[in-house]
């Protein structure tokens, strides 16, 4: 029972830690500026991420798209996302990785 109530509070801090984060870079549903910091971005990065259907795939027109609506660097936070492996490129087709 003590093991179970750790866990739980690192699960708790690491979720606090998101929700600090998405809220410092995060304003009005739009990504301020990339986090120089890998963590930070990775979490940014799976924050745009939930706009995007699992099993869909999608052109690089339609994830520029997507990823616009959050900030302008689509180039850099698509190219981040492969790189985070969240998500995968075929043949010029975009499709986010299942989650472990």
């Amino acid at each position: 029972k003590e093991e179970a109530s750790e866990e739980e509070k690192i699960r708790q801090r690491e979720e606090q830690y998101r929700k600090k984060v998405i809220d410092s870079f995060f304003e009005y549903g739009k990504l301020k500026n990339i986090p120089a910091q890998r963590k930070k971005e990775k979490i940014c990065l799976e924050e745009i991420a939930k706009s995007f259907e699992y099993g869909q795939d999608y052109t690089e027109k339609e994830v520029n798209l997507i990823i616009a609506d959050f900030n302008d660097d689509f180039c850099t936070i698509r190219r981040d996302m492969i790189g985070f492996g969240i998500f995968e490129r075929e043949q010029s087709m975009y499709r986010l990785k299942n989650k472990a």
